[in-house]
């Protein structure tokens, strides 16, 4: 378990909803994993991520699909392509990432609450 917060520092922590509108295979990466581009609505942008998730996802079945994602990092360089958020995700029982997503559909970059 992580250490405890405060809620003020969770709330410093920005998680919005978006749709995947473009994916590609990066196989440069030392790991699998695909390339995404994420529309977070008119207020945040399309941003871009790289995402180890290739047990349960290819280019063609993520496009559309809701996520969610921490749009308040830095840029972080993976290899050559710049992650720009941080999609969430939980592991399965053989170690395959389930992205994080709303039940129902929402407006893109709707925050997290």
């Amino acid at each position: 378990m992580a250490d405890e917060i405060t809620f003020d520092e969770f709330l410093k922590v920005d998680i919005r909803a978006g749709t995947v509108v473009r994916a590609e295979e990066y196989p440069e990466a030392r790991k699998p994993a695909l390339k995404l581009w994420i529309d977070f609505g008119p207020e945040i942008g399309e941003k871009k991520t790289s995402a180890q998730i290739t047990a349960h996802y290819t280019p063609r079945s993520i496009v559309g699909k809701q996520v969610m994602a921490v749009v308040n990092f830095p840029p972080r360089q993976i290899g050559r392509f710049m992650s720009e958020v941080l999609t969430l995700g939980v592991s399965d029982d053989a170690g395959g990432v389930v992205l994080l997503s709303p039940d129902q559909p929402v407006a893109n970059g709707e925050r997290m609450h």
